[in-house]
């Protein structure tokens, strides 16, 4: 426990510090950050026209009014959440491999529920858009990751138990002794006498 405890907080810095450089953030966040703001658009025209992007920007055409992607609302400091605790983990790489693309969709799915729900909650009400941007939605993100963690990790523990033997219903009974021959006893060749003594009253002689 304490050797994943150590991992994961090693590789959750290594990972943010990578996050902050400037080539990262030009040619990674930034690239991701503008494609989120596309998608969430792509998915709130289905319903309503009045949706448009301009960058990391989600906005309004009718309104005018529009919400900013930011660092922190992009998903990518919680999926470096979940990528440090699946590889810190012990377990094979091809699982955390399956854990850390599965991760990143559930994480990145429910961060365009986010922001397309704050792009309507703003509009509506701004004081309900403060809480739920500054507390309802982080805490439902970082509930996110644990809750994808824990069941990578369940899946794994069942995978390695139909991977073992199963064990033995019943404990083995323990070695029959061998069984020694015994030697028939001699039978007498004679009739059987009795050897007891004769009780019988003596008899009186006749007068």
């Amino acid at each position: 426990m304490l050797r994943f405890f150590l991992l994961f907080i090693t590789i959750q810095l290594t990972l943010f510090g990578i996050n902050m450089l400037g080539v990262v953030q030009q040619h990674v966040v930034l690239p991701w950050t503008a494609l989120l703001a596309r998608i969430c658009v792509a998915l709130v025209t289905l319903f309503d026209s009045t949706a448009a992007a301009a960058g990391k920007v989600l906005w309004n055409t009718a309104t005018g009014f529009g919400v900013s992607i930011e660092p922190g609302c992009n998903g990518i400091e919680a999926c470096i959440v979940l990528f440090a605790a699946v590889i810190a983990f012990p377990s094979t790489w091809r699982h955390k491999l399956i854990g850390l693309v599965a991760g990143f969709v559930a994480v990145q799915a429910l961060n365009v529920v986010r922001v397309i729900s704050l792009f309507y909650l703003g509009q509506w009400n701004t004081q309900v858009f403060n809480f739920a941007h500054e507390y309802l939605w982080q805490a439902l993100i970082m509930l996110d990751v644990l809750v994808v963690w824990l069941l990578w990790v369940r899946a794994g523990s069942k995978a390695q138990a139909r991977s073992e033997p199963p064990p033995p219903d019943e404990p083995p009974a323990p070695p029959t002794p061998p069984v020694q021959p015994i030697a028939p006893r001699a039978t007498p060749a004679g009739p059987l006498v009795s050897s007891s003594l004769d009780l019988s009253p003596p008899v009186r002689p006749s007068v």
